[in-house]
């Protein structure tokens, strides 16, 4: 560790391998001596290059979300396994099941993150059903 990463426990950091963002950043790594803590901002279903994944479909949408919240955890050094929270904003709460169907397949079902699942009016664009925020913790 050098003398800045000591005295600034905080990086804040993007991954190449999911669309650029716009005035924020993807994410924010906090040292915690024996592991790193790593908070997403909310992922929305764009693909590397800022195009829409999954118009009008959930699932289609859910899984771009999770892949690239599997994406910045690599970056950071982490897996899907290392996930302690999400949160989870839908414009219809009655496709939640579609939503659960695709997040089983992404996250530890044994001991699941901890979760919040929020219906919202909106997202920022009308054609984003769903945006995931995450949280992991990776042990150094």
């Amino acid at each position: 560790m050098n003398a800045q990463q000591k005295s600034n426990p905080v990086k804040f950091f993007n991954s190449p391998a999911v669309a650029p963002p716009k005035g924020y950043s993807q994410a924010v790594e906090i040292d915690l001596g024996n592991s790193r803590m790593i908070l997403l901002s909310g992922q929305v279903p764009l693909d590397v290059k800022g195009n829409l994944v999954g118009n009008g479909d959930v699932s289609k949408q859910t899984e771009q979300i999770f892949e690239n919240i599997k994406k910045i955890i690599a970056e950071a050094g982490g897996t899907m396994n290392d996930l302690v929270k999400i949160a989870i904003y839908m414009t219809d709460i009655s496709q939640v099941q579609k939503f659960r169907d695709v997040r089983d397949q992404y996250i530890n079902l044994k001991q699941p993150p901890t979760s919040t699942l929020v219906e919202v009016t909106k997202l920022f664009r009308e054609d984003v059903h769903i945006e995931i925020e995450a949280t992991a913790i990776i042990k150094k």
